[in-house]
């Protein structure tokens, strides 16, 4: 440390080779993706960045396809359902201004042990929701989560060189992105189903009604009259909670933060200097480039939000499918994140290649008014196998 604070710049690092190729002159940067390696730091920092990125979505939108469930046993308005799922973005909109200054400072690989940590927590809670109150505040809880895009990008950013970062987000992004489609099938038509067929409606089991005076009585309904379907809904969640715990606890001690290391082995033996979170978050707040990016991603991430939250429920009330089948073409959504992302990544870095910075706005801009058209259509499309077309488009 005694380096740090005399102004030289210590060059230790943890390894003395690496698996990928890699550039010197950014810090020891990989400038390649060898996607069937798992060897560390480099693509071991990969595949833990989009799978703890995957296992977040999938907490996050884990309720998504049992919505029209918990809306009639709990007998609940549309309204107060998108209430819950505002709640479940707002939380991860102020996070993810959080989440920044704490990776600068802490590394990403802690904050995102420490995120999934919290939110396995209120995914295995889901079960015990009673009332409209109680699911916005366990969705809010719980999307906390979704601000793990953050860890994501920069654990990502931080191992590849600028020629392939593009390609290398794209991929942890879309991989990530894509526990939204994954949740919708393995939650909503895999193991909904299979709870359901686990407990089995027996003889006297309490189904709800719409009636305002069932519903103030069958709050505390027991256990042993609900039907199958509700404990199946209030038990399913505890599945990838579980799963979500075991990954915040491996990342922890099986990958490192850059490079070079881990951020605490770097600033204890004089290799990185000290960073102010608060200095990290005053400086990003007052580029107005960050601020235009704010405006685009907010259009292109708050349709996949929308999307994910109410495509279930959509395809259910609209074309009449059951909880099942409306979670199966909702999942279509997500899947497309296999290789569409890895696909916007990759044109960025060949616009990049060719134009510069311009390039990539090009490409991001084409993108944007190509999504937005076709939402308008979808909006407009009454035949099932159009809107699943268009969904699957854009």
């Amino acid at each position: 440390m005694a380096e740090v604070e005399s102004g030289k710049i210590s060059d230790w690092k943890k390894y003395e080779s690496y698996d990928c190729k890699f550039d010197p002159d950014q810090d020891d940067k990989a400038s390649e993706i060898k996607l069937l390696s798992f060897a560390r730091p480099h693509m071991r920092a990969f595949h833990c960045s989009w799978w703890s990125f995957f296992i977040a979505f999938f907490i996050w939108f884990s309720a998504a396809p049992l919505l029209t469930e918990i809306k009639g046993d709990l007998g609940l308005t549309k309204q107060q359902i998108w209430n819950s799922s505002i709640a479940g973005v707002g939380s991860t909109i102020f996070m993810r201004f959080v989440n920044g200054p704490l990776c600068d400072k802490y590394g990403p690989r802690i904050m995102m042990s420490c995120i999934l940590a919290f939110a396995c927590i209120p995914t295995a809670l889901t079960g015990t929701v009673a009332s409209a109150v109680d699911l916005v505040i366990i969705r809010m809880l719980i999307g906390i989560g979704g601000s793990t895009f953050v860890m994501c990008q920069y654990w990502s950013s931080r191992m590849f060189t600028k020629e392939v970062v593009g390609t290398a987000n794209a991929l942890c992004g879309g991989w990530g992105n894509l526990g939204g489609g994954v949740t919708q099938l393995v939650v909503g038509s895999l193991l909904f189903p299979m709870f359901k067929a686990i407990y089995g409606d027996e003889e006297g089991c309490e189904q709800w009604r719409d009636d305002d005076n069932w519903i103030d009585t069958r709050k505390d309904l027991p256990w042993d009259t609900m039907c199958a379907s509700e404990k199946a809904w209030r038990t399913v969640c505890v599945v990838p909670a579980v799963v979500t715990a075991l990954t915040a606890w491996w990342i922890l001690g099986h990958s490192e933060d850059s490079p070079k290391g881990n951020y605490w082995e770097l600033k204890e033996n004089g290799a990185m200097p000290s960073i102010s979170a608060t200095n990290s978050f005053r400086e990003g707040a007052y580029n107005v480039n960050t601020w235009i990016l704010f405006v685009q991603y907010a259009c292109c991430f708050g349709v996949e939000l929308t999307m994910n939250n109410a495509a279930a429920l959509y395809f259910k009330e609209e074309f009449d499918q059951t909880t099942e089948e409306a979670a199966a073409i909702a999942s279509l959504f997500g899947w497309m994140n296999l290789f569409a992302r890895g696909l916007g990544g990759y044109f960025s870095d060949v616009g990049n290649a060719k134009m510069g910075m311009k390039g990539r706005l090009i490409v991001q801009t084409v993108c944007l008014f190509l999504e937005g058209f076709l939402v308008i259509v979808f909006a407009q499309s009454t035949e099932l196998w159009l809107a699943i077309l268009l969904m699957v488009i854009f």
